[in-house]
């Protein structure tokens, strides 16, 4: 097949952005899409066989050593060298109700982390049942609320829902570690089944007065709903995708022609609460090659078999369907914004979706995109969106796909190994943090006394003045023998780990093996065969004798 075949297949132009056209132009761009349409690299995203036969390969607790018994009374129990059991993921324990009091340790493997944690699990059952006991209360203080009327119907006397007080101004941090933690652990399989399909990065933003048509962050919710739903029945197919919610920051003065012009919303309704802040949505998906044929009246064709009839779509038919799609959704009330957001409301950039080759670097891509320090400003949510009720709610999501974990229960000791070689694996990472550190000039002044003496002594910490510089700190994972570390391939760590553990095991039977003789001649015969032993050997057996 020709090059250029293969690069019009995987063009990644937009219609509204020149850049994508200047990179397309390059022979090297050209020569790395078509590599990647081809299969030269190839995705690594484990599925979930890989990850239970990984599972496997880990030291696990049998059900045996869960139930009270020790190590020893299994091993003395073993017939004919049998060896214990495999891999036994914690909820098959569970639902053999062999509860233990106390922390047990656990190893979890997903497609790009693994994790060492203690889980109390009869601690865990007795949070259940008191939980099950809130919701029966809970049941009945509702039911105090229904009235039987005259008529014999029941009427619902519930109080509303308190008035929100909160308010959401930023993005937090924990609300990060969360979405890193549960992108690693999606199963992307189902998402790149399809060799075929070319992984993109869709942006759905919104027109220049937005605040009409997205007065709060449930409508941009209802506005991301019913495009999913749109996309379901133009293509028959779920939507699998994740995605992110951000706030572009846009300028109040821009250049046309050579002239300022405003740039702000001036109409009564974004006026008052303008700041420059519009809501975008980023969405990673696979652009699907062909779509349902529809008729006349909007229903499916279908063959004589009942199966639906399906066309190719091209690229630029995918993208003509996204921006009419998106600018029906959002619907904006003045034709002159819906014709705007109809022509640059949307880009899909097929060059940011081609580092999606692993689940690490789809977690690692989302997280720099959204805690870069250059674009911390698109995490600070709009004046309008600060009131109570009105919060952007959830950031980030997942469609279409779920998280793949399998958990393992080990040995305490070998799970404060695992620990330990999970924190040596972060730190060989040379991962790094930035931290904010004091800096004092000419140096610190410090006192024996408590409390400043006199004048002079308060002129003199007043001389040194205290300044901040950021600074790089190494990151310590796991610091405790408990954390998590990401990685490319969340299988093939499990499995390397598992083989440590095995190799640990030994070692610490090695080490339990009756010591050799201490005898002064066992001890010489364990010396290098030379002059000095034999004549060593000659002496002791002449004592012995």
């Amino acid at each position: 097949m020709p090059t250029a075949t293969i690069a019009d297949g995987v063009h990644p132009a937009h219609p509204s952005s020149p850049r994508d056209t200047r990179a397309f132009n390059d022979p090297a761009v050209i020569r790395s899409m078509t590599e990647d349409y081809l299969g030269v690299n190839r995705r690594r995203f484990p599925s979930a066989d890989m990850l239970r036969s990984a599972a496997a390969l880990t030291p696990a607790l049998s059900p045996q050593v869960r139930a009270g018994r020790t190590w020893a009374e299994v091993h003395a129990a073993a017939v004919d060298g049998q060896q214990l059991l495999p891999g036994h993921e914690w909820f098959e324990l569970l639902q053999a109700q062999q509860l233990t009091e106390g922390p047990q340790w656990m190893l979890s493997i997903s497609p790009g982390r693994v994790r060492v944690w203690t889980r109390d699990e009869a601690r865990v059952d007795r949070r259940e049942l008191r939980e099950r006991d809130m919701r029966l209360k809970a049941a009945d203080a509702l039911a105090t609320f229904l009235e039987e009327n005259d008529e014999g119907e029941l009427e619902d006397h519930t109080p509303d829902d308190p008035t929100p007080t909160r308010e959401v101004t930023s993005w937090s941090a924990k609300s990060r570690v969360n979405m890193i933690a549960s992108y690693l652990d999606l199963d992307y399989t189902a998402m790149f089944a399809d060799a075929s399909r070319l992984p993109a990065m869709l942006t759905l933003t919104y027109p220049r007065c937005w605040q009409t048509v997205a007065p709060n962050g449930k409508a941009v919710k209802a506005h991301m709903k019913a495009w999913r739903k749109r996309w379901e029945r133009e293509f028959g197919e779920t939507l699998n995708c994740i995605w992110k919610l951000e706030f572009q920051g846009r300028r109040e003065w821009v250049l046309v022609d050579g002239d300022r012009r405003y740039n702000w919303c001036t109409c009564d309704e974004c006026a008052p609460s303008e700041d420059g802040r519009a809501p975008h949505v980023h969405m990673l998906v696979t652009i699907p090659t062909t779509r349902v044929v529809h008729d006349a009246r909007g229903r499916v064709r279908r063959d004589e078999q009942g199966r639906e009839l399906r066309e190719p779509i091209s690229r630029g038919e995918f993208q003509a369907w996204l921006s009419t799609s998106w600018a029906d959704v959002v619907e904006h009330p003045n034709p002159a914004e819906y014709a705007a957001h109809l022509a640059a409301g949307t880009r899909v950039d097929v060059n940011e979706g081609r580092k999606a080759a692993d689940p690490r670097r789809v977690a690692t891509y989302f997280a720099k995109h959204g805690g870069a320090k250059a674009k911390e400003y698109q995490h600070i949510v709009p004046k309008r969106w600060q009131e109570p009720g009105e919060g952007p709610g959830r950031f980030w999501g997942y469609w279409g796909i779920a998280k793949r974990v399998v958990s393992v229960a080990v040995d305490p000791a070998l799970g404060a190994e695992a620990g330990r070689l999970v924190r040596r694996y972060s730190r060989a990472q040379g991962v790094t943090r930035e931290t904010v550190r004091r800096r004092y000039r000419g140096g610190r002044a410090d006192s024996k006394y408590g409390e400043i003496i006199g004048l002079a002594g308060k002129q003199l910490l007043a001389a040194h003045r205290v300044t901040y510089r950021p600074c790089r700190t190494r990151a310590v994972r796991a610091r405790d023998g408990r954390g998590w570390v990401a990685v490319n391939d969340g299988a093939n760590m499990a499995a390397h780990l598992g083989h440590a553990l095995v190799a640990a095991i030994e070692h610490r039977q090695a080490d339990r093996l009756p010591s050799p003789p201490r005898d002064p001649l066992a001890r010489a015969f364990r010396l290098p065969a030379g002059p000095r032993r034999d004549a060593l050997l000659a002496r002791l057996q002449q004592r012995n004798q």
